[in-house]
Protein backbone atom coordinates (compact mmCIF):
# COMPACT_ATOMS: atom_id res chain seq x y z
CA UNK A 1 0.00 0.00 0.00
CA UNK A 2 1.49 3.36 -0.96
CA UNK A 3 1.62 6.29 1.42
CA UNK A 4 1.63 9.18 -1.04
CA UNK A 5 4.31 10.95 -3.00
CA UNK A 6 5.99 12.47 0.06
CA UNK A 7 6.76 9.06 1.51
CA UNK A 8 10.17 7.56 0.80
CA UNK A 9 8.47 4.27 -0.12
CA UNK A 10 9.65 3.31 -3.59
CA UNK A 11 7.70 0.72 -5.56
CA UNK A 12 10.76 -1.41 -6.29
CA UNK A 13 14.47 -1.29 -5.57
CA UNK A 14 14.86 -1.80 -9.32
CA UNK A 15 13.12 1.49 -10.20
CA UNK A 16 16.25 3.66 -10.24
CA UNK A 17 18.01 1.06 -12.42
CA UNK A 18 15.09 0.64 -14.83
CA UNK A 19 14.44 4.39 -15.12
CA UNK A 20 17.78 6.18 -14.69
CA UNK A 21 18.29 9.90 -14.11
CA UNK A 22 19.09 10.28 -17.83
CA UNK A 23 15.83 8.47 -18.64
CA UNK A 24 13.88 10.74 -16.26
CA UNK A 25 15.28 13.81 -18.02
CA UNK A 26 14.28 12.41 -21.41
CA UNK A 27 10.81 11.30 -20.22
CA UNK A 28 9.85 14.57 -18.52
CA UNK A 29 11.31 16.87 -21.22
CA UNK A 30 8.27 16.78 -23.60
CA UNK A 31 5.92 17.87 -20.79
CA UNK A 32 8.36 20.54 -19.63
CA UNK A 33 8.77 21.79 -23.22
CA UNK A 34 4.99 22.18 -23.56
CA UNK A 35 4.64 23.87 -20.17
CA UNK A 36 7.60 26.24 -20.56
CA UNK A 37 7.00 26.89 -24.26
CA UNK A 38 10.57 25.95 -25.20
CA UNK A 39 11.84 23.49 -27.79
CA UNK A 40 12.63 19.89 -26.87
CA UNK A 41 16.42 20.35 -26.86
CA UNK A 42 16.21 23.26 -24.40
CA UNK A 43 13.72 21.33 -22.24
CA UNK A 44 15.94 18.24 -22.25
CA UNK A 45 18.99 20.26 -21.24
CA UNK A 46 17.02 21.84 -18.38
CA UNK A 47 15.68 18.46 -17.25
CA UNK A 48 19.20 17.02 -17.25
CA UNK A 49 20.16 19.84 -14.86
CA UNK A 50 17.05 19.32 -12.73
CA UNK A 51 17.65 15.58 -12.25
CA UNK A 52 21.08 16.47 -10.90
CA UNK A 53 19.16 17.25 -7.69
CA UNK A 54 18.47 14.20 -5.52
CA UNK A 55 15.40 15.98 -4.11
CA UNK A 56 13.89 16.29 -7.59
CA UNK A 57 14.76 12.70 -8.51
CA UNK A 58 13.20 11.45 -5.27
CA UNK A 59 10.00 13.37 -6.00
CA UNK A 60 9.80 12.03 -9.58
CA UNK A 61 10.45 8.46 -8.40
CA UNK A 62 7.79 8.92 -5.71
CA UNK A 63 5.27 9.92 -8.39
CA UNK A 64 6.24 6.95 -10.54
CA UNK A 65 6.02 4.66 -7.50
CA UNK A 66 2.54 5.92 -6.60
CA UNK A 67 1.41 5.30 -10.19
CA UNK A 68 2.99 1.83 -10.19
CA UNK A 69 1.19 0.95 -6.94
CA UNK A 70 -2.10 2.07 -8.50
CA UNK A 71 -1.42 0.11 -11.70
CA UNK A 72 -0.37 -3.13 -10.00
CA UNK A 73 -3.23 -5.60 -9.99
CA UNK A 74 -3.74 -8.74 -7.92
CA UNK A 75 -2.38 -10.92 -10.72
CA UNK A 76 0.58 -8.71 -11.63
CA UNK A 77 3.78 -9.17 -9.67
CA UNK A 78 6.16 -6.32 -8.92
CA UNK A 79 8.78 -7.99 -11.13
CA UNK A 80 6.37 -8.34 -14.07
CA UNK A 81 5.48 -4.66 -13.87
CA UNK A 82 9.14 -3.64 -13.60
CA UNK A 83 10.04 -5.89 -16.55
CA UNK A 84 7.28 -4.27 -18.64
CA UNK A 85 8.50 -0.82 -17.60
CA UNK A 86 12.08 -1.75 -18.46
CA UNK A 87 11.05 -2.94 -21.93
CA UNK A 88 9.00 0.22 -22.44
CA UNK A 89 11.86 2.50 -21.41
CA UNK A 90 14.19 0.77 -23.86
CA UNK A 91 11.67 0.82 -26.72
CA UNK A 92 9.80 4.10 -26.23
CA UNK A 93 11.71 6.52 -23.98
CA UNK A 94 12.46 8.91 -26.84
CA UNK A 95 8.86 8.86 -28.13
CA UNK A 96 6.99 9.88 -24.97
CA UNK A 97 4.40 12.59 -25.57
CA UNK A 98 3.75 15.51 -23.24
CA UNK A 99 1.35 14.99 -20.35
CA UNK A 100 -1.87 17.02 -20.24
CA UNK A 101 -1.13 20.24 -18.32
CA UNK A 102 -3.49 19.92 -15.37
CA UNK A 103 -3.10 22.05 -12.22
CA UNK A 104 -1.20 19.17 -10.57
CA UNK A 105 1.21 18.64 -13.48
CA UNK A 106 1.69 22.41 -13.63
CA UNK A 107 2.68 22.31 -9.93
CA UNK A 108 5.36 19.74 -10.83
CA UNK A 109 6.63 22.09 -13.55
CA UNK A 110 6.81 24.90 -10.97
CA UNK A 111 8.85 22.61 -8.71
CA UNK A 112 11.25 21.93 -11.59
CA UNK A 113 11.49 25.65 -12.40
CA UNK A 114 12.22 26.45 -8.75
CA UNK A 115 15.07 23.94 -8.82
CA UNK A 116 16.42 25.49 -12.01
CA UNK A 117 16.07 29.05 -10.71
CA UNK A 118 13.44 30.02 -13.32
CA UNK A 119 10.55 30.53 -10.90
CA UNK A 120 10.35 33.20 -8.20
CA UNK A 121 11.23 31.90 -4.73
CA UNK A 122 7.78 32.94 -3.45
CA UNK A 123 6.37 30.04 -5.49
CA UNK A 124 8.14 27.62 -3.12
CA UNK A 125 5.81 28.80 -0.35
CA UNK A 126 2.80 28.07 -2.54
CA UNK A 127 3.99 24.47 -2.97
CA UNK A 128 4.75 24.07 0.74
CA UNK A 129 1.33 24.99 2.13
CA UNK A 130 -1.15 22.10 2.59
CA UNK A 131 -3.13 22.88 -0.58
CA UNK A 132 0.07 23.24 -2.64
CA UNK A 133 1.51 20.00 -1.24
CA UNK A 134 -1.68 18.13 -2.12
CA UNK A 135 -1.65 19.63 -5.63
CA UNK A 136 2.02 18.70 -6.11
CA UNK A 137 1.36 15.19 -4.78
CA UNK A 138 -1.49 14.75 -7.28
CA UNK A 139 0.65 16.15 -10.08
CA UNK A 140 3.57 13.81 -9.37
CA UNK A 141 1.22 10.82 -9.38
CA UNK A 142 -0.51 12.11 -12.53
CA UNK A 143 2.80 12.59 -14.34
CA UNK A 144 3.93 9.13 -13.19
CA UNK A 145 0.70 7.57 -14.47
CA UNK A 146 1.08 9.38 -17.81
CA UNK A 147 4.65 8.09 -18.19
CA UNK A 148 3.51 4.53 -17.41
CA UNK A 149 0.75 4.78 -20.04
CA UNK A 150 3.31 5.98 -22.57
CA UNK A 151 5.89 3.33 -21.72
CA UNK A 152 3.89 0.20 -20.91
CA UNK A 153 1.81 -0.74 -23.96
Amino acid sequence: MHRGCYSPVVFSRRLSHVVTRKDLALLVAPTYAAAANVDFDEAHERMERAVGSQRIVDRLYAGLSAALHERKGKRTSEDELMDALSAGVQARRSRVKAAQLSPGVSAVMVLLNLELGYAPEMMRGALENPKGKALLDDGLRELGAHLLRELIK
